[in-house]
């Protein structure tokens, strides 16, 4: 789960989704976007449960899906044999998992969708914040009477023009707001060095790490990463964290995978269920 902008998204849907989602207290009521990468079973087998069980919650405000054009095929038929009169409407907008273009749009954020290299089409989603106007200096406001109707068109970047005739440059009546934040989800996916430009300077990355890189044939064989791979993947893009999961069973200690990360880019964290990240 995503939680951005006071918006909530949900990124890919496993097996009980819906039931680890109750565990964990994660807001649904906010949650209106679901993003799904590809079309494997551990990505959205969790789909249809999650939202039968909205429906039997009482939700009333519809729910988007954003995802390859087969999977409404899939699910259509089920939702409406399963959810039929439900009290509110799912929508699918299709998304092409070949092109990197922007799929979602407001006016504090944007979803733009990754093309990855997998064995069915893929694609990884970077959510980024837009700069948020300056903050007005209520000081400044009193020290030159300036009218609250003003503000709209300061936060906009003019400057105030005193009854005397003085020019107040904007700088001085606002001061900047924080930066942006952005984070990147690349989930099943090779070693892609387009990746690079796509995810420069994000403040956190997810990248898968499958492997570890004593195991690139079976990462290659199987269209993965390895946690060597991920962790290069975040040096040269210059990102400020990476969080790395989707461990293979091959791998007994996932510190291993921590380990050989860390060896290229430090600031590796392995993720788990139910794990929060502050940005």
């Amino acid at each position: 789960m995503v939680e951005m902008c006071s918006k909530s998204f949900l990124v890919d849907a496993g097996e009980g989704t819906q039931i680890n989602m109750q565990r964990i207290a994660v807001k649904q009521a906010r949650m209106d976007n679901i993003f799904i990468s590809h079309l494997h079973g551990d990505h959205c087998f969790g789909l249809i449960g999650l939202i039968s069980t909205l429906g039997m919650l009482g939700r009333t405000r519809s729910l988007t899906i954003h995802a390859h054009a087969d999977l409404e095929k899939l699910l259509r038929p089920m939702l409406d044999y399963f959810c039929k009169g439900m009290a509110y409407e799912v929508n699918f907008h299709h998304i092409d998992p070949y092109k990197k273009e922007v799929i979602y749009d407001d006016r504090t954020m944007t979803v733009t969708s990754l093309p990855l290299k997998h064995r069915v089409p893929c694609c990884g989603f970077l959510f980024a914040e837009k700069q948020r106007p300056p903050h007005i200096i209520p000081q400044m406001f009193e020290r030159y009477n300036i009218p609250l109707a003003m503000i709209p068109a300061i936060k906009d970047g003019e400057d105030y023009l005193t009854a005397d005739g003085q020019l107040i440059p904007n700088q001085r009546l606002t001061r900047p707001s924080s930066a942006p934040i952005s984070y990147a989800y690349c989930s099943d996916t090779a070693y892609s060095e387009r990746l690079v430009e796509w995810v420069r300077g994000v403040d956190c990355l997810y990248h898968e790490a499958t492997y570890m890189q004593e195991h690139l044939a079976h990462a290659k064989k199987n269209m993965h990463s390895t946690a060597f791979e991920a962790a290069t993947i975040a040096k040269k893009a210059g990102v400020g964290q990476l969080l790395i999961g989707h461990y293979s069973s091959r791998i007994k200690d996932e510190q291993q995978l921590l380990a050989e990360a860390k060896q290229v880019f430090e600031n590796t964290r392995l993720t788990y269920e139910g794990m929060v990240v502050e940005m």
